[in-house]
């Protein structure tokens, strides 16, 4: 019992390393919505969270995008806790029976204009749950969503270039 002990406290904790971001991609994605964001809200996107029954894989690549290696806050993204705040909401999962009729509470609770983001292959067409009895498949068939990010679950850069993607069109709209 000692010699196990003492080998856990000499050797290093098996942990993966930190990704290391890189400084000048940084900068230029935050000049990118520095000019992208200002023209179509005058102010930070405020993205309001719908878990809609996902198994919460893609909600911790979203609260990833809050970590220190992405630290979404200083581009002006934010989360925001209610959907009366929001300009955008990223639906995660695919649409139970059960929060179908919160999900368009909220989608109605949100001001105009407003984005949806479907994020995850559940909430693009329901996933592996797809034709249950017990959902309604993907977000499109209860609300309508502007932007589909695939993937299961999506990483946090899809999901950053998914939201500055957004963004653009948006300030392509502002412009017509």
């Amino acid at each position: 019992m000692l010699k196990l002990l003492l080998g856990s406290l000499l050797r290093r904790p098996p942990t993966l390393r930190t990704p290391v971001a890189d400084p000048s991609a940084q900068e230029a994605l935050e000049r990118r919505l520095e000019t992208r964001e200002r023209p179509c809200l005058g102010r930070s996107l405020a993205i309001r969270q719908v878990d809609a029954g996902s198994c919460n894989g893609c909600e911790l690549e979203i609260h990833a995008l809050n970590n220190v290696v992405y630290d979404l806050e200083r581009f002006g993204i934010r989360f925001v806790a209610s959907p009366r705040h929001a300009d955008a909401l990223l639906v995660t999962g695919p649409v139970t029976t059960n929060m179908r009729e919160a999900l368009k509470r909220t989608y109605d609770a949100t001001p105009d204009p407003k984005w949806v983001v479907a994020v995850g292959d559940c909430a693009v067409d329901g996933g592996v749950f797809r034709g249950s009895y017990a959902v309604t498949d993907g977000v499109a068939n209860t609300i309508p969503v502007d932007l589909h990010l695939p993937g299961c679950p999506p990483a946090p850069e899809p999901l950053l270039s998914g939201l500055l993607a957004l963004l653009e069109a948006g300030a392509e709209k502002t412009r017509d």
